[in-house]
């Protein structure tokens, strides 16, 4: 949450010249409710049931390259990190909690973060899910810089994946 996925996702997608999907959109195109209603009315575990099935369906459509951007406990979910490291590349954009907190504390459609303590709750978050975020094809460290520095950041890490990939194949 507040690492900068979706709009990493749609600056990486113009350049390359791709679709950019946000999988919480599409779930919510799929339930007629927002994420934030999904979870009130359903729980969490429903709406981690439709993520994996959502997320399913966005990488068995065509095309084939494309970028996804996922909800932040998406890669959580043993069934979607196994289908996106099987099937994609994958990219955690890794941000340390001060970042996290400035950039959520302004909204209201974050369900995990609503009427609590957001400072706690990303820190529990962090030490919950940094581990398996790890996981992931390709680190990121993002911080406080433009969207721009970001995007570069992220171009040069898949380049370096592309490059080492080639070395060993």
């Amino acid at each position: 949450m507040g690492a900068g996925k979706t709009s990493v996702g749609r600056a990486l997608a113009r350049h390359l010249g791709v679709q950019f999907i946000d999988s919480d959109k599409e779930i919510e195109t799929a339930a007629g409710c927002s994420v934030v209603d999904i979870f009130a009315m359903y729980g969490e575990q429903e709406f981690r049931r439709v993520e994996t099935r959502v997320i399913e369906r966005i990488l068995d459509t065509e095309p084939n390259i494309k970028v996804i951007s996922t909800g932040e406990g998406a890669f959580i979910t043993p069934a979607v990190r196994k289908m996106v490291l099987e099937r994609s590349t994958s990219i955690w954009l890794k941000a340390d909690l001060d970042l996290l907190v400035k950039r959520t504390n302004f909204r209201k459609t974050r369900p995990q973060l609503l009427n609590t303590d957001s400072r706690k709750i990303l820190e529990q978050l962090i030490n919950e899910r940094y581990k398996t975020y790890a996981t992931a094809d390709i680190t990121v460290e993002t911080h406080d810089e433009s969207l721009h520095k970001t995007l570069e950041n992220v171009i040069s890490a898949i380049q370096s994946h592309i490059n080492k990939g080639e070395k060993n194949g």
